[in-house]
């Protein structure tokens, strides 16, 4: 990038598009990034707007970020989460659960963790590991896997009648693109922390993963709980069109005077159907 004397030496913008050809920039590179941060600004703005309106109305918002190791569930939510006031927003990322949990009724330790009256609620993964990460790690047996396949639209149904909004994103990438993040993780001492044991069978389970998460698509996704697929191998547009996605379903106070569209880009955000082309199968 530019130094500090570059700068100081060059302030018009022709002149710093000259020099960064002398220096053979990616001057397309730069401009993506420049305009993704823009609207991301843009739209966190929006974000901050919504949840005072959520706060106001006393509504309880939850949203589920789901997907393989590496979708980039956190760094969406680390955008979505960066300006929110911490009084009326959570970020929930339950640890394994302990052996009293284990002998309670599988959504309990959910349940605690669903919005109070005017407060957003951002899932890091929820309960649906039990649907995917779990039955492919044999971290349950078939038969608690039939049951919450079972109880879960149920579940869901009570949630939406008693008033709660939620959001399941399913955060979609493709094998190759898996690959590539895992290795950047190996190579990043600030990033290495996040690699463990179960990515590195996500490679090796990748059919297994997907067979599983078809059967969660099928049983799952209902019209008052539908599953919303963002296309990630692109991270940085699926933060800013699941932030769009969330936006565009609230008629919030100030929505229209929006310096940016709150309305997302159907290439990558889809409402999951059956025939749909997914890019992780």
């Amino acid at each position: 990038m530019f130094s500090q004397e570059d700068l100081n030496n060059n302030p018009q913008k022709k002149q710093l598009l000259e020099l960064a050809e002398q220096k053979a920039f990616d001057l397309e590179k730069i401009t993506r990034f420049i305009r993704y941060e823009k609207e991301l600004r843009l739209l966190q703005v929006e974000l901050v707007n919504l949840q005072q309106w959520v706060a106001r109305n006393k509504l309880r918002v939850a949203v589920l970020f789901e997907g393989r190791d590496a979708s980039g569930k956190g760094g969406a939510i680390k955008r979505f989460a960066e300006h929110l006031s911490h009084r009326s927003m959570r970020i929930v990322a339950l640890d394994k659960p302990t052996e009293v949990e284990k002998g309670q009724w599988y959504f309990r330790r959910y349940i605690k963790e669903l919005p109070n009256p005017g407060e957003i609620v951002l899932f890091d993964r929820s309960w649906y590991n039990r649907a995917v990460v779990e039955p492919v790690m044999g971290f349950c047996n078939d038969q608690q896997y039939q049951k919450f396949m079972v109880q879960v639209p149920e579940f869901e149904h009570m949630l939406y009648e008693d008033g709660l909004i939620f959001f399941k994103f399913w955060f979609s990438i493709s094998k190759n693109e898996q690959k590539k993040r895992f290795d950047a993780r190996r190579k990043n001492p600030l990033k290495v922390w996040k690699f463990s044991p179960v990515d590195i069978k996500g490679q090796e389970y990748w059919d297994k993963y997907t067979h599983y998460k078809e059967e969660m698509f099928s049983k799952t996704h209902t019209a008052f709980s539908p599953w919303i697929i963002v296309r990630a191998n692109d991270k940085k547009m699926a933060r800013l069109e699941s932030m769009r996605y969330v936006l565009s379903k609230f008629d919030y106070e100030g929505k229209s005077q929006a310096r940016t569209t709150v309305i997302p880009d159907p290439n990558i955000i889809l409402r999951y159907y059956r025939h749909m082309e997914q890019i992780d199968i």
